[in-house]
Protein backbone atom coordinates (compact mmCIF):
# COMPACT_ATOMS: atom_id res chain seq x y z
CA UNK A 1 0.00 0.00 0.00
CA UNK A 2 1.21 3.49 -0.78
CA UNK A 3 1.87 5.96 1.67
CA UNK A 4 -0.14 9.57 0.33
CA UNK A 5 0.75 12.45 2.22
CA UNK A 6 -2.74 14.56 3.70
CA UNK A 7 -1.77 18.35 2.44
CA UNK A 8 -3.48 21.42 4.43
CA UNK A 9 -6.12 22.85 1.80
CA UNK A 10 -7.41 25.04 4.69
CA UNK A 11 -6.27 28.18 2.82
CA UNK A 12 -7.03 27.13 -0.41
CA UNK A 13 -8.63 29.97 -2.63
CA UNK A 14 -10.78 27.70 -5.46
CA UNK A 15 -11.59 28.79 -8.70
CA UNK A 16 -14.26 27.15 -10.77
CA UNK A 17 -13.00 25.57 -13.84
CA UNK A 18 -13.37 27.25 -17.00
CA UNK A 19 -14.41 24.34 -18.53
CA UNK A 20 -17.47 23.72 -16.14
CA UNK A 21 -20.52 24.18 -18.20
CA UNK A 22 -23.07 24.23 -15.77
CA UNK A 23 -22.77 26.89 -12.53
CA UNK A 24 -24.68 24.33 -10.65
CA UNK A 25 -22.04 21.32 -10.74
CA UNK A 26 -18.60 22.40 -10.84
CA UNK A 27 -15.46 21.54 -10.81
CA UNK A 28 -12.86 23.69 -8.71
CA UNK A 29 -9.47 23.79 -8.91
CA UNK A 30 -6.42 25.68 -6.93
CA UNK A 31 -3.83 27.02 -8.70
CA UNK A 32 -1.74 28.38 -5.55
CA UNK A 33 0.37 24.87 -5.04
CA UNK A 34 3.48 24.91 -6.76
CA UNK A 35 3.69 21.34 -6.48
CA UNK A 36 0.46 20.18 -6.81
CA UNK A 37 -3.15 20.77 -8.44
CA UNK A 38 -5.80 20.52 -5.83
CA UNK A 39 -9.40 19.48 -7.52
CA UNK A 40 -12.78 19.32 -5.71
CA UNK A 41 -16.37 19.05 -7.08
CA UNK A 42 -18.02 22.51 -5.97
CA UNK A 43 -21.35 20.34 -4.56
CA UNK A 44 -19.28 19.38 -2.10
CA UNK A 45 -16.60 22.15 -1.15
CA UNK A 46 -16.32 20.44 2.26
CA UNK A 47 -16.09 16.80 0.41
CA UNK A 48 -12.89 14.71 -0.67
CA UNK A 49 -10.46 16.27 -2.89
CA UNK A 50 -7.95 15.17 -5.12
CA UNK A 51 -4.45 16.41 -5.54
CA UNK A 52 -2.79 16.12 -8.87
CA UNK A 53 0.86 16.26 -9.67
CA UNK A 54 1.10 19.43 -12.30
CA UNK A 55 2.16 17.09 -15.13
CA UNK A 56 -0.72 14.67 -14.66
CA UNK A 57 -3.56 17.54 -14.57
CA UNK A 58 -1.67 18.85 -17.86
CA UNK A 59 -2.06 15.46 -19.45
CA UNK A 60 -5.42 15.18 -17.94
CA UNK A 61 -6.67 18.72 -19.10
CA UNK A 62 -4.55 18.17 -23.07
CA UNK A 63 -6.58 14.61 -22.86
CA UNK A 64 -10.16 16.43 -22.55
CA UNK A 65 -9.14 18.94 -25.35
CA UNK A 66 -9.09 16.70 -27.70
CA UNK A 67 -12.14 15.82 -30.28
CA UNK A 68 -13.91 13.03 -29.50
CA UNK A 69 -14.76 10.80 -32.48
Amino acid sequence: MRNIPDHDLSTTVWRKSSYSGNADNCLEVADAHPTLIPVRDSKTPHGPKLVFRPTTWSAFVDHLKRPQS
